[in-house]
C-alpha cells in the first residue's frame, strides 16, 4: 500500500493514543451506540453531537485545543460511524435523540447533560434542551442552530420522492450486498466533494476512520458503512412557531458559533427570529461568528477552540455527583 495513504490512515490513531482517548459502547434496545471518549473517567463528559451521515471523529481536531482536565464524549448516532442501525423497516426519525439521549444519561447515572455538537447534532439538542431544560446545563452549537423550516410544496414533494428511495435502500440493507468501494484517495475524494469542499482534504481522514470499511471483495479499497437509509429520512418538520416556542426554554449557558462561508440551508428570518428570542430571554446566550465552511471546527478548529474555552472558562464546572466506576 501506499505510504503516503498508510500515514493518512494511522494518523487518527495516533491522535488517539497522543490524548488518551478510548473507545466506548453503550447498550441500547437495537444494539449499541459507539463513541470516543476524551479526558478523564471520573467526570461527566460534555457531550458531542455530530452532523449528518458524519460521525464522532469530527471533533477530533478540536477537543485537543480545548481544556485538558474536562472530559468529553462523542457519539456516534443510529446509523453512522461504528454505532448499530436500527431494525429493517424502520426509518432514522430526530425525535428519536430523545430516547438514545435518555439511554446514555441512565447508563451512566447522570443527573444533567451537556453539549458540543455541530451541524445535525446542533438541531438534535436544541430540540433535546428546550423539551428537557432542567436536564441540560448548557450547549454549545457549532454551525446550525435549530430544526429547519420548510414550505408545505417542499415537504410533500420530499415525502414523495424519498419514500420510494428509502424502500430501495431498506431492501439493499436486508440483503446485505456491499456498497460500491474505492481506493483511499477515492473516498477522500468522495467526502471532499460530496461535503462541497466544506471539508479540507487533510482533515478528511479524522471522518473517513470510522466511515469506511474494508471492502471483502477487492483488495486496497474502501466503502462508506454509514447506513444509506440515512439519505432517505425527513427532519423535525416543525412549523417555525415550534422553533420559537422551544426557543423561550433555552435560558441555560447557551453558545452559537456561525462559520460565515456556510449557507442558512432556510430563510434567514427564521434564524433571527429564534436569535432574537435567545437574546432577548436569555443573558447566558453568545453569538459568535469565525470565517469559515460548514466544517470550520474541523478544518480550521484553531478559528473555533478560544470561542468554546472561553465559554467553557464561564459555565463549566466539574460533576462531583458522576460514579468514580464510569
Amino acid at each position: 500500500m501506499n505510504v503516503d495513504i498508510e500515514s493518512k490512515k494511522t494518523i487518527v490513531e495516533r491522535n488517539d493514543r497522543e490524548h488518551g482517548v478510548q473507545e466506548v459502547r453503550i447498550p441500547v434496545p437495537f444494539g449499541e451506540i459507539a463513541g470516543k471518549w476524551w479526558g478523564p473517567r471520573n467526570i461527566r463528559p460534555i457531550v458531542c453531537l455530530h452532523g449528518w451521515q458524519d460521525n464522532a471523529g469530527t471533533f477530533d481536531t478540536l477537543i485537543p485545543l480545548l481544556p485538558s482536565n474536562i472530559s468529553f464524549l462523542a457519539l456516534d448516532l443510529p446509523g453512522h460511524g461504528y454505532s448499530s442501525r436500527i431494525a429493517h423497516g424502520m426509518t432514522y426519525q430526530p425525535m428519536n435523540i430523545f430516547h438514545m439521549l435518555n439511554f446514555v444519561i441512565n447508563e451512566y447515572g447522570w443527573k444533567k447533560i451537556s453539549f458540543m455538537s455541530h451541524s445535525m447534532g446542533s438541531v438534535l439538542h436544541y430540540a433535546y434542551a428546550a423539551v428537557f431544560p432542567t436536564r441540560v446545563d448548557f450547549i454549545i452549537s457549532l454551525d446550525a442552530l435549530k430544526p429547519q423550516v420548510l414550505s408545505e410544496n417542499v415537504i410533500v414533494s420530499m415525502l414523495s420522492d424519498l419514500t420510494p428511495e428509502f424502500v430501495k435502500a431498506d431492501l439493499r440493507n436486508q440483503l446485505k450486498s456491499e456498497p460500491p468501494s474505492y481506493t483511499y484517495e477515492e473516498a477522500i475524494d468522495r467526502l471532499y466533494e460530496g461535503t462541497v469542499n466544506s471539508i479540507t482534504r487533510e482533515a478528511c481522514p479524522f471522518l473517513l476512520q470510522r466511515n469506511i470499511r474494508k471492502s471483502s471483495k477487492f483488495p486496497d479499497k474502501y466503502y462508506f458503512a454509514r447506513d444509506s437509509r440515512l439519505k432517505y429520512g425527513a427532519g423535525f418538520l416543525w412549523s417555525q412557531e415550534v422553533n420559537k416556542r422551544l426557543a423561550q426554554n433555552l435560558t441555560m449557558p447557551f453558545l452559537f458559533i456561525k462559520a460565515t462561508e456556510s449557507p442558512f440551508w432556510e430563510r434567514k428570518q427564521n434564524y433571527d427570529e429564534v436569535i432574537e428570542i435567545l437574546q432577548r430571554n436569555n443573558p447566558h446566550f453568545e453569538l459568535q461568528y469565525v470565517e469559515g465552511t460548514h466544517h470550520v471546527h474541523l478544518s480550521n478548529p484553531e478559528r473555533v477552540a478560544p470561542f468554546v474555552r472561553d465559554f467553557l472558562t464561564k459555565h463549566w464546572q466539574k460533576d462531583e455527583d458522576v460514579s468514580s466506576s464510569l
